[in-house]
């Protein structure tokens, strides 16, 4: 026995003599295993190295080592895995998932406890790194346990990133706007459309916690040792179906660099009444600060001082030329098939390009590839119907959306003789197909239709239509790299047929057409920078108008203005820079190109003369595609945010952008009389410089938030006309058409209340928006070359949200808005002349209509909050400006037997009631 002991011992102190940790390794290791490198090691080292198989059976390892230490060898094969080593004394060495082994712990570790007391007495520990969890160191046994990231020997770092993406169980569908929080703490973010997030937290263990309507709240354990992800699947909880959330994006508003971003979720404005009961989600976006329309009843929207052409508004990813129905009273936009719409009107990514004030960013929601589902709509004048239905199970299905109005059969009904034979009707219909091939690649198709029909006088009917399609490719490259193709058209063509009792009967009207193609791409460099780059190229056609007879004893002889053809294209990179923890950059540039295109006939003037058939010198002719004119330019986008506070920031940013599509109108709001040109040799593109800063503040764990903003913005070649300029199917347009300078500025505050019974916003903007047409002839001179007020100038704009719940069920809502009355030009007198009477205009804009004002209020009634029912309906019963107020549309003039008299026009002078059943299935 002594001898097998005296054996024994002989043999172990061999083994720990033999075990030389300076002992120097060299390998080649092919897309080896990790279990296949660790054994290599562990045969040149003669270390016994001890681990578990689960750990290694992922990944693979590539690369060469030559005369390196054991210690060296395991950090090359282990740097990026979650994996860590402990070298014994013994000639071992165990692998360990995550966290470091320690030989001691950290003075301070165990609390001090006064014998002559029961007073603990604690010090603090560097919790973050290393990471300890002390003896009185409690947890809920039922919450899962993550573990994220590697632990760093180095040290040094105390906040790290965690990110993922949250996607439904059932039909793996991402999951957007789900709040995730950090308990006990400020910290959270909310997923984007993609249902991706990012939160920055501090080493150590934390509670993470998600909240979210319609999805289970799910808890989980973090025990945070670096950069790390965590993938979340969340099943549907329907009992949620009840609640009445308004809280969205929570710390968006503050943690991100995009400066006068503004988000809606269609969902959450169905409480708000708007005229006849209609959910229109364009008519909230007028209540927030920095957006206005030109009065009741107005197509088109004037933000941060911009003329209502200036806005691109997307439908997935495809232009929308006209987003309303009669003449702006209904959105055009359908709420049941919409899911989010956001609003860059500061800071617009460098992806996009082509307006100058603002893009209007739609996306439709994508149908439920589980189950089928839809929500219906009835009111006083229209009917709406949305149904999702699965195509292939977890994997594919269409949404199909419709609405209509029965205000014909109304109109018809009426005692009125003079609008017995009126006619006012409208429809749309979009249709959406999403198909998820596999985790990578998805592909989402739209179709979209809409139609305007009426005729408040008895000789003209007006009608007009979009139509557009659009097909977008999301392809996941690899953890790194994503990318996606969208292809699209859009149309938008206007008819107007003109009967009368005479032989001048006709039809007339104009379109225009697009097409382009985008390839847009995201790079996750590191942690500090995420780039975004992209192509794309726009084929327009316009038809500036035409007119034919209509009948055969028409005597109007046909017309047609050339068509007009151009080419925009455009190349961009973006980076989003994370300098530290409080500074955060968005810079970015995109260079457009824009060449007009033949076959067409271009005038030539008498250089150094104004514009005129009696100056006109020379025509050229230009074949078909042959290049007419060309511009182009950088557009320099850049945004930063500054954390003052961990929940107050500051953000600036600065835009320059092009325009080379102009809306020509001498109307005050973009009626579909309106016309569409292109830059050519006379009409230069619209440019503009905005810069902006602005300070955001969140309250009480993001139940209030609070912004205030500035903006200052200067612009070129804005397009007016001369006086008494006529725009409608002039072949010579150039010869009517001003260019000037544009200059506006303004305040915006906003206050939100997200959270709690009363919840809604308050926001208030102060604007102004001059032009300047100061040109080098007397016709082309404008108010003696001076700026005045545009016509969409309203100093003051107020708008108050406000949702009050009594109940689950039951609630009131409010919309009070006021408004500075816009600039108007006002006959101040007549002369004669020749013997002829005329009149003399006051100097352009220079008096206001009355000031606008209006209360809606309602009623809301939430169905029971029974999970197994059919159908969850929804009653909404409001009155639309309760105060009865006679807001003035326009103001104008006629001459009545040789006095001028004035006139206001009003819209809806009168409460106007309404009650709307909804119910969704």
């Amino acid at each position: 026995m002594k001898i097998f002991t005296l054996l024994l011992m002989l043999f172990s102190c061999y083994f720990v003599f033999a075990q030389d940790p300076s002992k120097k390794i060299s390998l080649e290791l092919q897309d080896a295993t990790l279990k296949e490198a660790i054994l290599k090691i562990e045969g040149q080292s003669g270390f016994k190295l001890f681990f578990a198989d689960e750990w290694v059976d992922r990944g693979h390892v590539t690369l060469s080592l030559q005369d390196v230490t054991l210690e060296e060898a395991l950090q090359k094969v282990l740097a990026n895995t979650p994996l860590n080593f402990y070298q014994l004394e013994n000639g071992q060495v165990v692998i360990t998932r995550n966290n470091i082994i320690y030989d001691r712990l950290p003075e301070g570790f165990f609390p001090k406890v006064d014998s002559l007391s029961t007073k603990t007495e604690t010090t603090v520990v560097d919790s973050y790194n290393p990471i300890f969890y002390g003896p009185n160191k409690r947890s809920q046994t039922n919450i899962e346990t993550v573990y994220i990231g590697k632990q760093d020997q180095a040290g040094g770092k105390r906040i790290y990133t965690l990110s993922g993406t949250v996607k439904n169980l059932e039909t793996g569908e991402p999951i957007a706007n789900l709040a995730i929080l950090v308990r006990g703490t400020e910290i959270g973010t909310v997923t984007d459309q993609s249902g991706f997030y990012s939160l920055k937290i501090p080493a150590g263990t934390h509670i993470l916690e998600t909240r979210s309507f319609g999805n289970e709240d799910v808890q989980k354990r973090l025990l945070l040792y670096n950069n790390g992800s965590l993938n979340l699947n969340l099943r549907e909880d329907y009992e949620l179906l009840g609640e009445v959330m308004l809280e969205s994006n929570p710390d968006k508003n503050v943690n991100n660099a995009t400066a006068g971003e503004e988000n809606i979720n269609i969902e959450e404005v169905k409480n708000i009444p708007l005229i006849l009961g209609e959910r229109d989600v364009m008519k909230v976006a007028a209540t927030l600060p920095g957006i206005s329309t030109a009065g009741e009843g107005a197509a088109g929207y004037n933000v941060r001082g911009g003329k209502t052409d200036q806005n691109l508004i997307l439908l997935d990813g495809a232009v929308i030329y006209n987003p309303a129905h009669f003449f702006g009273i209904f959105s055009a936009i359908n709420p049941f098939t919409s899911g989010d719409m956001t609003i860059y009107k500061g800071h617009i990514p460098a992806q996009f390009g082509g307006r100058l004030s603002s893009v209007f960013d739609i996306t439709s929601k994508d149908a439920n590839t589980k189950e089928f589902a839809g929500e219906v709509s009835v009111g006083p004048v229209t009917a709406n119907v949305a149904l999702e239905i699965p195509v292939i199970e977890n994997k594919s299905g269409i949404i199909i959306g419709g609405r209509s109005t029965y205000s014909d059969w109304i109109l018809k009904s009426l005692e009125e003789e003079s609008l017995k034979n009126s006619e006012a009707s409208f429809s749309d219909v979009l249709v959406k197909y999403n198909h998820k091939f596999n985790d990578k690649i998805s592909v989402k198709t739209t179709g979209y239709f809409s139609n305007d029909r009426f005729s408040i006088t008895s000789d003209s009917l007006y009608n007009y239509q979009n139509l557009l399609f659009s097909l977008q490719a999301d392809h996941k490259l690899n953890e790194k790299n994503t990318g996606s193709l969208l292809l699209s058209n859009s149309s938008y063509n206007f008819d107007i047929e003109y009967d009368s009792q005479f032989n001048n009967n006709f039809i007339s009207g104009y379109r225009i057409n697009e097409t382009e193609a985008q390839l847009n791409m995201r790079y996750l460099h590191s942690k500090a920078h995420k780039f975004d780059y992209g192509i794309s190229g726009k084929l327009y056609n316009v038809q500036p108008g035409e007119i034919d007879p209509l009948g055969a004893e028409s005597i109007i002889q046909p017309f047609e203005i050339p068509q007009e053809k151009g080419l925009e294209s455009a190349v961009y990179i973006s980076d989003q820079f994370e300098v530290n923890d409080r500074l955060l950059l968005n810079a970015g540039i995109r260079y457009s190109l824009y060449a007009a295109l033949g076959e067409k006939a271009q005038k030539i003037y008498e250089e150094g003369q104004p514009k005129s058939e009696a100056t006109l010198v020379d025509t050229l002719y230009y074949g078909k595609n042959e290049v007419m004119e060309t511009y182009s330019g950088p557009e320099v986008r850049f945004s930063a945010r500054y954390f003052i506070l961990p929940d107050l920031s500051a953000k600036a940013s600065y835009n320059s952008t092009y325009q080379y599509i102009h809306t020509l109108s001498n109307n005050t709001t973009v009626s579909p009389t309106d016309t569409y040109k292109l830059s050519d040799r006379y009409i230069e593109p619209q440019r503009a410089n905005q810069y902006s800063l602005g300070l955001y503040k969140n309250f009480d764990s993001n139940e209030y938030e609070l912004s205030l903003e500035g903006y200052y913005k200067t612009s070129e070649n804005i397009l007016d006309y001369k006086v008494g300029a006529q725009l409608f199917l002039n072949e010579n347009i150039e010869t009517e058409v001003l260019q000037g300078k544009g200059r506006s500025y303004g305040l915006e505050f906003l206050l939100k209340k997200t959270e709690g019974r009363l919840n809604g916003w308050l926001g208030y903007s102060y604007s102004r928006s001059y032009l300047q047409l100061d040109g080098e002839h007397r016709e082309e001179i404008v108010n003696n070359g001076e700026y005045f007020p545009a016509n969409y100038d309203k100093p003051h704009d107020v708008s108050v949200v406000a949702n009050y719940k009594v109940t689950q069920r039951f609630s009131f809502s409010a919309n009070f808005v006021y408004q500075t009355g816009r600039p108007v030009t006002y006959p101040t007198g007549k002369y004669n002349q020749n013997g002829m009477e005329y009149v003399l205009y006051s100097d352009r804009n220079r008096f206001r209509i009355p000031d606008y004002y209006r209360l809606d209020l309602s009623f809301n009634v939430e169905g029971n909050h029974k999970i197994k029912k059919f159908a969850h309906s929804f009653w909404n019963i409001s009155v639309y400006n309760v105060l009865g107020r006679n807001n003035p549309y326009s103001v104008f003039f006629v001459t009545d037997q040789g006095e001028i008299k004035a006139y206001k026009s009003s819209i809806f002078s009168i409460p106007v009631p309404t009650i709307t059943y909804n119910f969704k299935f």
